[in-house]
């Protein structure tokens, strides 16, 4: 079923909001830190760094709900806002991503609503991640709902990257000097340069690993 708030006044409305979505980034976090233990476990690798969450602010979502000519009403709220709960999900190496992406995609009671893959397409400023939006089922005393959440993917390189021109974004309020863009995009290819590089260093250690391990059992 998907979410609704309960006819109840706004205060309620927003209070039964915030313990869907807290329900549900709870959830999600439980659910990643038991596939990251079992990767462990059968790999020995886990394959992700970190997990960051956050609830987004009422503020943001009525700037976001008026941008898109949109009432800001809790309803309008949750039927359009796909990100209002959004977890971050901080890998070492871009192949992590994938193998990430495809753990939550195998889990049968998530639903995969849209994928936007920003590494293999990355948008013109330079800004390089994985997301998804799924629903989650939360089960409430008197029915199931299933809540949005938005999935970022990225490496510790594009994290650090994004929180950069996040910053960039937040000073120039959005109308930043073409020097600084054109800065900004040259390092999102040194940060793909880097990944690409780590990764084929990584798969090299592994296979000389391997390769001792084989012959001297």
């Amino acid at each position: 079923m998907k979410y609704v708030p309960n006819d109840v006044p706004e205060v309620d409305k927003w209070t039964e909001v915030n313990l869907v979505y807290e329900s549900a980034l709870a959830q999600m976090e439980a659910r990643l830190k038991v596939l990251n233990s079992e990767f462990q476990m059968v790999h020995n690798y886990n394959p992700i760094e970190h997990i960051k969450s956050r609830i987004k602010t009422p503020e943001s979502i009525v700037k976001k709900l008026k941008s898109k000519g949109i009432e800001p009403t809790i309803e309008a709220m949750v039927e359009h806002v796909n990100d209002i709960a959004g977890i971050r999900i901080i890998c070492s190496f871009t192949s992590d991503i994938y193998r990430i992406a495809d753990l939550i995609t195998n889990q049968s009671d998530l639903e995969v609503i849209s994928i936007k893959d920003y590494i293999k397409q990355p948008k013109q400023s330079g800004y390089q991640s994985y997301h998804m939006i799924i629903t989650v089922p939360i089960y409430l005393s008197t029915r199931t709902v299933e809540v949005k959440v938005e999935i970022q993917i990225r490496t510790v390189a594009m994290d650090f990257w994004a929180s950069l021109e996040h910053k960039i974004k937040y000073k120039f309020e959005g109308n930043a000097p073409q020097y600084i863009k054109q800065s900004l995009i040259d390092c999102a290819q040194m940060v793909s340069a880097l990944d690409d590089e780590m990764l084929r260093l990584n798969d090299e250690i592994r296979k000389l690993t391997e390769e001792t391990r084989t012959e001297h059992p």
